[in-house]
């Protein structure tokens, strides 16, 4: 049961609050690298768009969610909003009042925090962040993070960034609320993945003790060894980080051997890095780009030339007029549009009435993947067939 009542104000994103050495969202890289929290602090934070349009897509989701759940918000305003957008942070808001609802089951008046400040300081030196979205319940706490990135899968199992949010949340209300259970979910709908993963209370706070406050100590100060790995992929420094580039040439000890010549072993040594590995040297190239046409850096034995590039219309509507001038009718494609541009014109339930039948899903082009992969395993033989007759 619930020890005593709590006034239900919500945090928001505050400004000026600076960026934590040790944040929520890079927890997963400086748990495994401790050295490189430290390191990333003498580069520049050249996130991009992509962050720009995902702070966009948070301002619109909360005030979506507030005005909700019947609290005051002015609607955002973003170059980045869209059709598109509106879809997703919709599809987020009926997802919050959801499991808002299940809460309403065991509970008579849940609290529900939009954008609520965290601090989970008592295991990460200065550790804190901002939640997504924070409910609390008799018996159980949840916390949802929106996520409008694309392109990197998000799974909230075991998922640190998930774990310092939920530990900052019980650190404000484990002595109100009697919270036994603590369900953290992803809401990544540019990938249509919503990923739940519930734990015990006892079992975060034993790892904060044994696993988290160890690791933040030595990430603090910079100690500890660089142990480079796919969490390398979002580090600022990962680019001239000497122990990522030693593990990436380690490949170099095949010597570009032919494949039948290389072992089960090798092979499958280098599969599991090539991702990584092609990934590394397309961040070289581009860091060495960037430094040689931007800051004038000249690199031994490299030179900057003018790229390929393909010839284009200066102005389309004088080149058919002129075209049709001489003569020329053909000139003009036309084409149907994507089944997803067909889809959002009509909307879903319309486009599956109207065009549902005539709308297949063919297979995929059989693909070599981790073990890990949530994808279930297929029958060799029988897909190559199926791919071959399609």
């Amino acid at each position: 049961m619930r020890k005593q009542k709590v006034n239900c104000a919500k945090g928001t994103r505050e400004a000026g609050l600076g960026h934590a050495i040790l944040s929520a969202s890079g927890a997963h890289r400086w748990m495994n690298c401790t050295p490189s929290a430290r390191l990333e602090l003498e580069f520049d934070d050249n996130s991009g768009a992509a962050a720009v349009e995902g702070t966009a897509a948070h301002a619109l989701s909360e005030h979506k969610l507030r005005k909700a759940l019947k609290m005051h918000s002015k609607k955002p305003v973003s170059p980045y909003d869209s059709d598109e957008m509106d879809t997703y942070t919709d599809g987020y808001v009926e997802f919050v009042l959801e499991i808002v609802e299940q809460a309403k089951q065991s509970c008579n008046d849940p609290l529900v925090l939009i954008e609520q400040r965290l601090n989970f300081s008592k295991y990460v030196p200065d550790g804190f962040g901002t939640g997504d979205c924070v409910i609390i319940a008799d018996g159980a706490l949840h916390i949802i993070d929106f996520k409008y990135g694309q392109g990197v899968l998000v799974s909230s199992e075991d998922n640190p960034q998930m774990k310092l949010y939920a530990l900052g949340a019980l650190e404000l209300f484990d002595g109100i609320y009697d919270i036994d259970t603590v369900s953290m979910t992803i809401y990544q709908p540019r990938r249509e993945n919503i990923s739940t993963w519930a734990v015990s209370k006892e079992s975060l706070y034993q790892w904060a003790d044994e696993i988290l406050k160890p690791k933040a100590e030595l990430a603090f100060v910079g100690d500890g060894n660089y142990h480079p790995g796919e969490w390398c992929q979002f580090c600022r420094a990962a680019v001239k980080c000497r122990a990522r580039a030693e593990a990436k040439m380690k490949l170099a000890s095949f010597e570009f051997a032919l494949p039948p010549l290389l072992s089960d072993e090798e092979i499958a040594e280098i599969l599991s890095s090539i991702g990584d590995l092609t990934s590394w040297a397309n961040e070289i190239m581009a860091y060495a780009t960037d430094a040689a046409v931007n800051h004038g850096k000249r690199w031994p034995g490299f030179k900057v030339v003018e790229g390929r590039s393909n010839r284009k219309y200066t102005n389309e509507d004088a080149v058919a007029e002129a075209a049709e001038k001489a003569g020329y009718r053909d000139i003009y494609k036309q084409s149907l549009i994507t089944l997803t541009k067909m889809e959002k014109l009509m909307g879903k339930s319309k486009f599956n009435e109207i065009l549902g039948g005539l709308v297949m899903k063919p297979p995929g082009k059989p693909t070599l993947v981790p073990i890990s992969d949530k994808r279930p395993e297929i029958n060799t033989s029988s897909a190559k067939n199926d791919f071959m007759e399609v």
